[in-house]
């Protein structure tokens, strides 16, 4: 976390900016350029999503820390999706950008040390050690306990990366087993307090852990509490802008300096053209100001860092 931080803290911005790239949020000038090259195809749209995501990154790039590319808008394509989240990936790193993968990954053994190695770590070839995804984070569900974190854990001290689990979702019906009480706590405080447990032994420089959590801005009271119980949690929070989630409802998710979390707009910035009443074609320089307005309506929120 302390990378991503420190890009926190250069930019005086603590947003992530969802990369999902629904082919209706496309432009139609985009979208033609690559159907009249290899027609209506999977490769096609691919092309596309990369070529916007691409774009949206040069809008924001010097604004923002980080992006949070969502899986299933590029599996949904199949192996070009794939292409285009991996050249997507590849960009946004090259431009300075924390890249996490909004993957939601949950499994045991062999197998969650597979997508630790995917996206977090490296696979050996021969002898040869190679990069798959290389992403800087993942996010995780960790409802199937410690068995399913620590592969993980092992790859993120292996290769310096960090992941977020799922805590506090922010869908309306998260409250139907999330705040389920186990005595008299309630079940995602219970899964806050794991993230402390399994993080106690990465945390970095400016006090929190390789283990982050996912909580969201639905649900201000929730974040607030949380941040109080997790003091080296660091938080990711989703629901800003599109889902309801205002710089107001999420203040509580930070901490006396300003840090301990990162909030996440996918929508609101993709599609700002659409809230600003602009034509699709003006969706970079309206993903920009939205991005600033972000920016600078959190910042009153929580006060500069």
């Amino acid at each position: 976390m302390d990378r991503l931080i420190e890009k926190i803290v250069e930019k005086n911005n603590p947003t992530v900016v969802g990369l999902d790239p629904n082919l209706d949020f496309i432009p139609e000038s985009i979208k033609r350029k690559h159907f009249e090259e290899d027609g209506c195809t999977l490769n096609a749209v691919a092309k596309s999503i990369f070529e916007f995501n691409k774009k949206i990154i040069d809008a924001v790039e010097d604004i923002v820390p980080a992006v949070k590319p969502q899986m299933a808008y590029y599996e949904m394509f199949g192996h070009h999706g794939i292409l285009a989240f991996e050249k997507t990936v590849k960009y946004a790193q090259l431009k300075g950008l924390y890249v996490i993968a909004d993957g939601k990954r949950n499994d045991i053994g062999s197998t969650m040390t597979a997508y630790a190695t995917a996206f977090l770590g490296k696979i050996k070839i021969s002898d040869i050690a190679a990069e798959v995804f290389g992403t800087d984070a993942l996010t995780v569900n960790g409802y199937l306990g410690t068995d399913c974190i620590n592969p993980l854990l092992k790859t993120c001290v292996e290769f310096n990366k960090s992941i977020f689990v799922l805590v506090k979702t922010s869908n309306p019906s998260s409250g139907e087993l999330q705040d389920r009480l186990m005595g008299k706590t309630s079940l995602y405080e219970i899964m806050g307090d794991y993230c402390e447990v399994w993080g106690k032994e990465t945390i970095g420089e400016y006090g929190y852990s390789k283990v982050g959590a996912v909580v969201g801005a639905t649900y201000p009271e929730q974040l607030t509490t949380l941040r109080q119980r997790l003091p080296h949690t660091f938080f990711l929070v989703p629901g800003y802008g599109a889902q309801g989630g205002a710089a107001d409802s999420v203040k509580g998710a930070f901490d006396k300096d300003g840090l301990g979390a990162i909030v996440n707009s996918s929508r609101g910035i993709m599609c700002a053209y659409t809230a600003q009443n602009r034509p699709a074609e003006d969706f970079e320089e309206c993903a920009r100001t939205e991005a600033i307005n972000m920016r600078n309506a959190l910042n009153k929120a929580i006060g500069r860092l």
